[in-house]
């Protein structure tokens, strides 16, 4: 049995703590909403303030042709005795409609949340229609923009491969992304344990953008180095690549919660950041650079094995690990000589993980360990080991087969 490596599949983003707000939903309460936040959100999403009494309240309708059907009322204050009226006959309106516009208002109003923007523009088909593929590639690209982006919060490299996706993967289940329609796709991320994303990306988008202007004049790729810094990484590239790519043209822009104020070190508002086709070639040598460049790190890791094969009874063999501890990858496979091989199959045997030193390779996504030695059993508690004896029990026949039949000797 042979092992291969598999990229890991970027994990469905789970709904947003928000869910269940909007037209079968509880609308917030008056209580709990600020009307200048309310207006803040309204006029991001694209209502037109058509009047009203100045200094008390603004009339509201929302955007596209039908939009004069409907109005909100929205007080400007609390200093009115009415405003808890108006505010509450306002959010069972946008309750009740059936506008993306007011969905989105009470997504962010119900909890406050950054909001990531992406278009693309491509050839309508007939009628104006685009191509299912077309929505559906625009949803995985700003998935994997935002994977990326949640990547340097961790480390800021310009390869992360396998490492720290499942902590990163982790911190999008809270982040709501919207229907792909009309070439245009909106994401939520709660302010509360997500805003470190949302800034990380928004810096990255900047960086990248003038590292693009910057290979296209002057043809050198210094400025990419750079751009580590601020999050771009050759997961980000390729997820810029995937957005860009068969369009005639993309946009990203990032707005901060009204009701959480501007981060630090980032501008109040900034126009979407445009990238085109003539792009791609210096996004798709960046990454590539990016990936050959990155360097091997020197680990010592603690792993349980679960798989063992070797061509022969004798001789250096191929273990993989369950990484325990040590570096942030779930699986490493690493080549033993025929002493190491034997004494990782002997506690396996006896339910124990081991501990090996070496050079983690980014080749292969960080998945490989190079130069192994120093390969030693490690202790553990009772109820870890009666489970690895469960599991060893469960796979007997293939440890049998994997050791050559030698491994009780």
């Amino acid at each position: 049995m042979t092992h291969r490596p598999t990229e890991e599949p970027v994990r469905q983003v789970r709904p947003h703590p928000a869910e269940t707000t909007g037209r079968h939903g509880r609308p917030p309460e008056p209580l709990d909403v600020d009307p200048a936040v309310l207006g803040t959100l309204l006029r991001r999403h694209g209502w037109q303030r058509r009047g009203g009494a100045p200094g008390r309240y603004g009339r509201w309708t929302p955007p596209g042709p039908g939009g004069s059907g409907t109005s909100l009322l929205v007080p400007e204050s609390r200093a009115f005795p009415d405003s808890d009226d108006l505010l509450g006959e306002a959010m069972l309106a946008l309750s009740r409609s059936g506008s993306p516009a007011a969905r989105e208002v009470l997504v962010s109003l119900a909890v406050p949340s950054d909001e990531i923007r992406w278009w693309h523009d491509v050839p309508a088909g007939p009628a104006g229609a685009a191509p299912w593929a077309v929505e559906d590639r625009l949803r995985t690209a700003a998935r994997r923009m935002l994977l990326a982006a949640a990547l340097a919060t961790r480390a800021r490299t310009g390869y992360h491969g396998a490492r720290h996706r499942r902590s990163a993967a982790a911190s999008l289940e809270n982040v709501l992304v919207g229907s792909a329609t009309d070439g245009r796709l909106t994401a939520f991320v709660p302010v509360a344990g997500g805003r470190p994303l949302a800034v990380r990306l928004h810096h990255a988008l900047f960086a990248a953008r003038e590292a693009i202007d910057y290979q296209r004049a002057t043809g050198g790729m210094d400025a990419f180095d750079g751009a580590v810094e601020a999050g771009v990484s050759h997961e980000f590239t390729e997820a810029l690549v995937s957005l860009v790519r068969g369009t005639e043209g993309a946009r990203i822009a990032v707005d901060w919660a009204p009701a959480a104020g501007v981060p630090e070190g980032c501008a109040p508002s900034a126009e979407p950041v445009e990238f085109s086709p003539g792009d791609l070639p210096a996004l798709r040598e960046a990454g590539a650079r990016y990936r050959r460049e990155e360097p091997a790190v020197p680990v010592r890791i603690t792993g349980t094995v679960v798989r063992m094969r070797r061509s022969g009874p004798r001789g250096e063999g191929t273990v993989r690990l369950r990484v325990l501890a040590g570096i942030d990858v779930p699986h490493v496979r690493i080549t033993l000589d025929e002493e190491a091989y034997r004494i990782a199959g002997h506690a396996h045997l006896v339910g124990l993980p081991v501990r090996v030193r070496g050079r983690l390779e980014s080749r292969g996504g960080f998945r490989r360990l190079t130069g192994a030695h120093g390969v030693v059993p490690v202790h553990v508690d009772d109820a870890e080991r009666d489970r690895m004896m469960k599991e060893l029990h469960e796979n007997l026949d293939f440890f049998e087969e994997a050791c050559g039949g030698d491994c009780g000797d």
